[in-house]
């Protein structure tokens, strides 16, 4: 008998609190039900605020970790009403939580949402705190999803799965996966969505339409991809901590001159060059690219990225039966069935852990 998991994600976009229900038969995913739900415009600010120091951010903490959990329990009790499912139904919660702060370099990585509460609002058993045993073993904690491409999207080919959320990263599965690889490329939707915020008051860039307004400034691209983070050797992992307003207005200071437009445009050729540049460096051979998370419906970003590989195929997930809006929540449904299940989360190889582990602290219902 399958067994029904509930996946819950929130990523460095801040977009909502992505739910889905899945039914697993072994690996193969089938999506039940999904639901989205906006974050309160009031937390997100203060999640955003967390994202960077600040003062008395313990006290800030304290409050938005338990508002967090509501959040993603009122997102779960609205899925389960969908799915005309009872919580008894669901074997676990796979929690990722809100990451307000990932300093691998430093040793340490932090995700808030109480998973106490949101087990005992849902009365469902989570499973939580998914990176820091990876980074115990001395891994980056990140990325996760790498794991959950190699289980689902394997194939006799080579292949390349690429999620864009607010920060990209990619997975790199050769035919057979026998070396399979990923990492974090850099900015994915977050510098587009903090742009369009503020000059055309939209959550996103949607379809790209801003950024297909303008032709990207080559001078301004080559001054955003001196980062070191570019240019350093995976495994790597990276999120708000780097890549912020802050980053990206210092670097704004000597093109002024430029319009909102043609910013943009720039931004989505970052995202699309740094994934291009990964994925010439590390799988020249691939001819099969797909795509998940927010950046697969940028129709601008997929025709830059398409431009810079041209002998690559490139589809969206669902060409694979999954749909791309939903993949990361899957995989954290995933990750809650390998934990319940006593089976290792990571690859050792994409994250630098010194071996496979079981991820995640279990929280029962």
């Amino acid at each position: 008998m399958p067994d029904i998991y509930v996946g819950l994600m929130s990523g460095t976009s801040l977009d909502a609190m992505d739910a889905v229900a899945v039914e697993f038969d072994k690996d193969h995913p089938r999506v039940l039900a999904t639901h989205s739900l906006p974050w309160p415009t009031e937390l997100r600010a203060n999640i955003q605020q967390l994202c960077q120091p600040g003062d008395d951010e313990i006290r800030l903490m304290a409050e938005v970790d338990p508002a967090i959990a509501r959040v993603a329990a009122d997102a779960v009790n609205i899925l389960l009403n969908k799915a005309s499912l009872q919580p008894d139904q669901i074997q676990a919660i796979g929690s990722h939580g809100q990451t307000i702060r990932h300093m691998p370099e430093l040793g340490y990585t932090l995700q808030i949402g109480d998973p106490n509460l949101l087990a005992e609002l849902t009365g469902i058993t989570v499973v939580g705190d998914f990176r820091r045993r990876d980074m115990a073993a001395g891994g980056q904690g990140a990325p996760l999803v790498p794991v959950f491409h190699h289980a689902v999207f394997t194939s006799d080919s080579d292949r390349v799965v690429v999620n864009i959320g607010g920060i990209s990263n990619v997975s790199i599965l050769p035919a057979g996966s026998s070396q399979v690889s990923g990492f974090d490329t850099g900015p994915g939707n977050l510098l587009m969505d903090y742009w369009c915020q503020k000059h055309w008051q939209t959550p996103f860039d949607e379809g790209g339409r801003h950024a297909a307004k303008a032709m990207f400034n080559a001078e301004l691209l080559a001054a955003l991809l001196s980062d070191p983070f570019f240019h350093q050797a995976p495994p790597k992992s990276t999120g708000r901590e780097l890549f912020n307003p802050n980053w990206l207005e210092s670097r704004l200071n000597d093109f002024s001159h430029l319009s909102p437009e043609v910013v943009q445009a720039t931004l989505c050729s970052l995202t699309a060059s740094c994934i291009a540049d990964a994925i010439k460096q590390y799988a020249p051979d691939t001819t099969e690219l797909f795509t998940c998370g927010g950046g697969a419906f940028n129709l601008t970003l997929m025709a830059m990225l398409q431009e810079l590989l041209p002998n690559v195929a490139i589809n969206a997930t669902n060409a694979l039966g999954v749909d791309p809006q939903w993949v990361e929540a899957i995989a954290f449904a995933w990750l809650a069935k390998q934990r319940i299940l006593n089976l290792p989360g990571n690859l050792p190889e994409v994250t630098g852990a010194n071996n496979l582990r079981v991820l995640g602290g279990v929280y029962p219902a």
